[in-house]
């Protein structure tokens, strides 16, 4: 039995799965996780010894890939002065005005732990500010596992969504309208049925949960201007964007095709934590307001800015601000997309890709999914196989076809050239 198996196999016995998220399992391409020993720059390393190319990054949040020196420095000095508070630091507002500076959608912003605990307290304040129950989000969304997120399309546009989860009794999810990503028309009829009982619409501008699927232009300025016509809030979930497909994130994407567009509330993570526990809910100062202690709506975290989790944070948003940084990480990024489309269409394999910032995603489909039921009528069986043949040439893929994908500064054009003839080989094989 391999290391990996081996333990993979004692795993199970303690774990449920043998996973702590359940990803990671492999479940979606069958096979056995690579435990991950350690990490360096664009490259992990499994318990046998075994080098992969990262393309996960930890799910997005190794911008400057693994052990980048300036921010491996600050966390030692920040190990050293102390693990945690549980009181306030003068990092956690220097790292909330880095954050403030670059988003200027934010006048304030609460910093919290995870991206689950951002989105799900984000929700809360929207009820709170709006005293309005209802709320709206898109098959194929991911917004973290809080019970009312954790929802089904229901049987038709007059109802309400079904939980997808065991332990979500169906009256949390009530008042969770699900619907079609950049569909017009049902975001249309949503509002004209309920649209005076919305407290807020939660999306991802770019869904990184199905892949990589873009929220068109005028799905959002049309998202735009009922939330504001029905005094809804928009919530853009950044979670995965922010700070990750450009300086600006997403929101700022939006903002060059759609000017003057901002959403009221936005939710970060992953980037702006440089891969420690940390993620972020900001908005006007008007909504924020309203949260504990100065307001009615409840929300608190031991770790919630944790010092080490901000000194690590503030390193990472402070690198990836100096000049061409991220002209540099697009054109990485798009050369390995652009790259694994001529592989495919030389092996005459249909496949679709995109990219923005340092973010991508590819389909076995001959165009780009616009919402999560074309995503589902990808190729899944190719998709598997061509993940094991990548990873048996030493490049590590998200091991599921609805997760994007990520580049990183630490990557080089001999990185993107290896995974490339790694494509070439592994289309044959699969």
């Amino acid at each position: 039995m391999s290391t990996n198996a081996s333990l993979f196999d004692r795993a199970q016995r303690v774990i449920p799965g043998g996973v702590n998220s359940p990803v990671r399992a492999f479940r979606a391409v069958g096979g056995t996780p690579r435990f991950i020993a350690r990490a360096e720059g664009a490259y992990l390393f499994d318990a046998e010894g075994r080098r992969y190319i990262d393309y996960i990054g930890s799910w997005g949040p190794m911008i400057l890939g693994h052990g980048h020196p300036a921010v491996l420095d600050v966390v030692e000095r920040a190990v050293r002065q102390g693990l945690s508070f549980g009181a306030p630091t003068e990092r956690e507002i220097e790292l909330a005005e880095e954050i403030l500076k670059l988003v200027p959608s934010m006048e304030q912003v609460r910093l919290v732990s995870s991206g689950t605990e951002a989105a799900m307290s984000a929700i809360r304040l929207a009820r709170g500010y709006t005293g309005r129950a209802k709320l709206i989000k898109f098959e194929g969304c991911y917004h973290g596992h809080a019970d009312a997120l954790l929802v089904k399309a229901g049987s038709g546009l007059a109802t309400f969504g079904n939980p997808t989860s065991a332990g979500v009794p169906p009256e949390v999810v009530q008042h969770t309208l699900v619907l079609e990503y950049n569909n017009l028309e049902q975001l249309e009829e949503a509002f004209a049925r309920h649209g005076q009982d919305i407290a807020c619409v939660m999306i991802e501008p770019i869904a990184g949960n199905m892949n990589f699927v873009r929220a068109e232009p005028a799905f959002v300025r049309r998202l735009r201007e009922l939330c504001t016509e029905y005094g809804a809030l928009l919530v853009f979930d950044e979670v995965m964007t922010g700070f990750r497909v450009g300086l600006e994130s997403a929101q700022g994407l939006y903002a060059r095709l759609l000017p003057g567009f901002r959403p009221d509330l936005s939710v970060f993570g992953k980037v702006i934590g440089g891969g420690m526990p940390l993620a972020a809910f900001g908005g006007p100062r008007e909504v924020m307001e309203k949260l504990a202690p100065v307001g009615p709506v409840y929300q608190a975290g031991t770790l919630s800015g944790n010092p080490v989790a901000t000194a690590c944070g503030l390193a990472t948003l402070k690198e990836i601000q100096r000049p061409g940084f991220f002209e540099s990480l697009a054109a990485r990024t798009r050369s390995l997309v652009d790259g694994l489309l001529d592989v495919a269409r030389e092996a005459g394999v249909p496949m679709s890709g995109d990219s923005e910032g340092g973010m991508f995603g590819f389909f076995f489909a001959g165009r780009l999914p616009r919402h999560y039921g074309d995503v589902m009528a990808t190729d899944k069986e190719r998709f598997s196989r061509f993940f094991h043949a990548m990873l048996d040439r030493g490049v590590y893929l998200a091991p599921a076809l609805y997760e994007a994908g990520f580049v990183s500064a630490a990557h080089t054009e001999a990185d993107i050239q290896a995974t490339l003839e790694a494509a070439r080989e592994a289309l044959r094989a699969a």
